[in-house]
């Protein structure tokens, strides 16, 4: 990583001065952002980081002056050109053509891979991760939670694959429970085998409408109820139609997966875990953690005192499981069958109780795995709506954003020609989407606008969009760029240093958001990069300029649209050529 060579000839040379090795000081060493004051340093080393028990004990004119006097004590080389002290920092500028010659071949030799094969990540282990998201509910509205749920877990599981991790993708389908006793009834009275076949989630979901309204009648209740049961008893009959509910559905889910450009390992669900769940409150029973109440459920004691002042239920009177009986019994399962470092379920943050009880009883169980067992949640959504009102099915979603992107193309002047219109309005429409929802802080709620989301110009997701099918026209109109024989010192411009710089921060921006699981660090990284390359698109024309400045100005700017695409597509967002 270009980023890499440079904080260590930095370590090398302060760990001779400091006395501490240079492995200790790379991490204090990072890129500086790219300000709009310009003429900022590359890096620069903490001093606070670098000095033991530091927290309050230095005061900051006390760490000001320790950078002047280590600053003094450095020397310039072949590598950094400069050195100054800021506040409670050193600054060190890198020699500006090696600057640009090391970022450039680093992007070009890497390509995909470029930010991920960093130094940053040498000490992380190389794990096996499972990621549980998406899990809709069969036959009920694929409401905006589960949309979160599924763009969220797909950047999740993207970025681990990128940075080299065994990743298992599984969509855990609420595919069992009474709503299939009323469903099995209601389709008996309202279904329509054609309309199954034709649009099987539309059609449950108004059956399930239908039946519910009839289920207030306590004859309706009660052939539910004898319909689940014998769902539960393996009654053939029963088992065969709610087979035809499930496999139509996910049909139908793969499809719709496909337009959002993402896929499952698995496609798991409550009803694999019926006879297993069964198996839990034996083995809680036998482990001496299964309490019953007066009323006849079955709870398990999480509280410090075994007072039975907070208690988790996982048992029906009637001995049946329940929802988190069901979980127990599919995380056990998935150790047994993957044998995981880490198990990540991705939420909304209204079931943060839920996992907390989960993640508990694993452990009072004697599950020490646990503790690699994590809740990413997120805040809601509110204000989403279509034309035709309230958002029910998730394809209603990706509807309405490709027809009112193909609408804003239609009547945009900047508009270029596209083969495949229909298509273009999608990428771009979903990339508005992803952005608007990753902006922020995942557990922040968060108001929808089809407005805001869908400018052109900003921080959005189509102005992603419009600069890298800018870069790659320009790519297209004036030959690919060979990083052969580019002579770096055409390349010298505030501009085009600004791009330079922000290309060497990507490594510390995706570590970031390795560690914190949040999109929001990458996709202001990219924002901003679309910005300097806009900025430079303007100030450092290729066309009209001499071949040596024409072919390193070409090799700059397909170095920020490679890394762009990179990063779109750790977010879930494919990159489209034309607009």
């Amino acid at each position: 990583m270009a980023a890499g060579s440079f904080r260590r000839s930095i370590a090398s040379q302060l760990s001779k001065v400091l006395d501490l090795p240079p492995e200790y000081l790379i991490k204090s060493i990072s890129a500086v952002p790219v300000s709009k004051k310009r003429h900022v340093a590359d890096f620069q080393l903490s001093i606070a980081s670098i000095i033991e028990n530091s927290s309050g004990d230095c005061l900051a004119q006390d760490l000001h002056l320790q950078a002047q006097q280590l600053a003094e004590r450095l020397q310039c080389d072949s590598v950094v050109s400069a050195i100054s002290a800021g506040p409670g920092t050193v600054n060190f500028t890198i020699n500006r053509e090696l600057l640009a010659k090391t970022v450039l071949q680093q992007v070009w030799r890497d390509g995909s891979k470029y930010g991920v094969k960093s130094e940053l990540f040498s000490t992380v282990p190389r794990q096996k991760a499972v990621v549980e998201f998406s899990s809709p509910n069969i036959a009920k509205k694929f409401h905006i939670g589960h949309l979160r749920s599924t763009i969220v877990g797909n950047f999740i599981a993207n970025l681990k694959a990128a940075l080299g991790h065994e990743v298992v993708r599984i969509n855990y389908l609420g595919d069992w429970g009474m709503q299939f006793g009323l469903l099995g009834v209601g389709f008996q009275s309202f279904g329509n085998k054609e309309k199954l076949k034709s649009s099987p989630l539309q059609h449950l979901f108004e059956v399930y409408v239908q039946i519910n309204k009839a289920a207030e009648d306590e004859n309706t209740k009660k052939l539910a109820k004898d319909f689940f049961r014998k769902l539960e008893e393996h009654d053939e009959q029963a088992l065969s139609i709610w087979q035809q509910f499930r496999d139509l559905s996910i049909e139908e889910y793969v499809r719709i997966y496909k337009r959002l450009g993402v896929h499952f390992d698995e496609y798991s669900g409550e009803s694999f875990y019926q006879e297993k769940a069964q198996e839990v409150l034996k083995m809680l029973e036998d482990k001496g953690l299964l309490q019953k109440t007066i009323k006849g459920t079955g709870v398990v004691d999480l509280s410090e005192k075994k007072d039975l002042s907070t208690v988790s239920t996982v048992m029906r009177s009637d001995g049946t499981s329940l929802y988190i009986t069901r979980d127990l019994a599919a995380a056990i399962d998935r150790m047994n069958k993957h044998g995981w470092d880490t198990m990540i379920y991705v939420t909304d943050k209204s079931q943060s109780n839920h996992f907390q009880h989960l993640f508990q009883i694993l452990k009072l169980m004697g599950y020490d795995w646990a503790e690699r067992c994590q809740h990413v949640s997120f805040g809601l959504v509110q204000g989403m709506k279509t034309r035709r009102g309230e958002v029910v099915f998730l394809e209603d979603v990706l509807n309405e954003v490709r027809s009112r992107m193909l609408q804003n193309m239609t009547s945009t002047k900047t508009t270029k020609e596209t083969q495949d219109p229909v298509e273009t309005a999608e990428k771009v429409g979903l990339a508005a989407l992803i952005i608007q929802d990753f902006r922020g802080l995942l557990s922040s709620d968060y108001q929808f606008s089809w407005e805001r989301a869908l400018q052109s110009r900003g921080d959005t997701g189509v102005f992603l969009q419009y600069t890298h099918a800018r870069l790659h026209s320009l790519e297209q109109m004036h030959g690919n760029a060979e990083l052969t024989d580019v002579n770096v010192s055409c390349l010298q411009e505030p501009d085009a240093i600004s791009v330079l710089q922000h290309l060497l921060r990507y490594d510390e921006v995706l570590y970031r958001s390795s560690q914190d699981l949040q999109p929001k660090h990458i996709v202001s990284y990219l924002l901003t990069l679309s910005h300097l390359a806009a900025v430079a698109h303007k100030t450092l024309p290729v066309k009209g300029s001499a071949p040596a400045v024409a072919q390193a100005r070409l090799c700059l700017f397909h170095a920020a649209r490679s890394v762009l695409a990179n990063g779109m597509k750790l977010l879930g967002i494919t990159p489209v050529n034309q607009m």
